[in-house]
């Protein structure tokens, strides 16, 4: 199995063009399986549909969340579909196998007031403090993912244009910056990201005090400090700021088609979570006017 695995990884790395992410979470999907095909003495290539089920039956006794245990499904129709290409097996054991019901939460999102007052806290009086500005006001302009802000490169943004290139896997979307956003980057470009880089073959666009590339956990911790420091007692991720920048442009009459280019999402049924903060004021409007409501 451990062959095919290795093989099914390659593909997509290769055919497919996979960001690392993804393919790390193919990865771990796969040799999950594999640990409990080979625990329950089962042949992979003999799989069928009842073992399927009895499998994300597993998943959940062992207390994996619904959205883990459809992404594992995916996963697994991933590659039993490849073993069919390579003709390793003739039939597919998730056929028919619906994937368990994930419920859309409502994201976690912070009023405009709370943003300012988030984005106010880094003091451009120091390196890390222009870097920290830049970075907090170009997450909550660009709504980017941390895994896209931290890979991005110094070539990536246009400054004269004011635009950033966002790669995700193979593909790419263009987002534009706003004028406060622009100015901040601009500033760290020219005043801290060249004082902090030790080496000038470094082409991240957001290194730490080190003058390397900056990690997830790196950004996570900014974000927590500033969240602390302005005594906001929602729980902040950068995720949430994302949610922000989603929720801020359909309340100001954005429409939903950009904003689903925007945050790069595939499907716009992902987007559509952000609906019910559109007309809040409206639902109270009505709530207060009606007789029957």
């Amino acid at each position: 199995m451990e062959k095919q695995i290795k093989s099914f990884l390659e593909f997509l790395q290769d055919e497919k063009k996979l960001s690392e992410n993804t393919l790390q979470s193919y990865r771990r999907d796969i040799m999950q399986f594999e640990e409990y095909v080979t625990k329950n003495k089962i042949n992979f290539l003999k799989f069928n549909q009842e073992d399927t089920k009895a499998y994300l039956k597993y998943l959940q006794e062992v207390g994996k969340k619904t959205s883990t245990i459809s992404r594992n499904l995916a996963s697994l129709r991933s590659f039993y579909q490849y073993l069919i290409r390579v003709k390793k097996v003739k039939h597919d054991p998730t056929d028919d196998i619906q994937a368990p019901k994930v419920e859309k939460r409502i994201p976690s999102v912070l009023t405009s007031q709370e943003v300012e007052l988030l984005l106010d806290q880094p003091k451009n009086v120091d390196l890390k403090g222009i870097r920290d500005k830049a970075m907090l006001e170009f997450a909550y302009a660009t709504g980017m993912r941390v895994t896209e802000i931290i890979s991005l490169n110094l070539n990536d943004v246009n400054l004269e244009e004011g635009f950033v290139i966002c790669k995700q896997g193979s593909k790419q979307r263009n987002i534009p910056l706003g004028s406060l956003s622009l100015k901040a980057l601009t500033e760290y470009i020219n005043e801290a990201r060249s004082v902090l880089i030790k080496n000038d073959k470094e082409t991240a666009l957001f290194v730490n005090i080190n003058g390397k590339r900056l990690t997830r956990q790196g950004f996570w911790k900014i974000v927590k400090y500033y969240k602390e420091q302005a005594h906001i007692t929602k729980d902040i991720t950068p995720h949430v700021l994302r949610h922000s920048f989603a929720t801020h442009l359909l309340q100001n009459g954005a429409d939903l088609k950009s904003i689903q280019t925007m945050l790069g999402h595939s499907d716009i049924s992902s987007t559509q979570v952000y609906m019910q903060f559109q007309n809040s004021g409206l639902k109270n409007i009505y709530q207060k006017a009606h007789p029957r409501a």
